[in-house]
């Protein structure tokens, strides 16, 4: 899931990213995991998405499963189909 917000501040014209993993998806372990894989990604992506907002990524149940079961590569295009479905990524050719 998620969540963006304009910031109406001036100041820094760079993106922020905060993640949010709830015990439900599992111990510290595995949430501290998601976090650094999230971060990660999105620290790849930092270039496309739109600028001069905070994103908020709420990681669900089912991510630690898919994220060991499938490819990095398929993290990689769920995290960016995320922010294309929302228009906040700039596509390159």
């Amino acid at each position: 899931m998620l969540y963006y917000f304009e910031r109406i501040s001036g100041g820094e014209d760079i993106s922020r990213l905060g993640v949010s993993v709830s015990k439900k998806v599992g111990g510290a372990v595995v949430r501290n995991q998601v976090k650094r894989v999230l971060k990660e990604i999105f620290r790849d992506l930092e270039d496309r998405v739109a600028n001069n907002y905070d994103y908020v990524i709420i990681a669900r149940h089912g991510l630690p499963d898919f994220m060991e079961k499938s490819r990095h590569e398929e993290v990689i295009e769920m995290i960016t189909d995320l922010f294309r479905r929302a228009n906040l990524i700039q596509e390159t050719d």
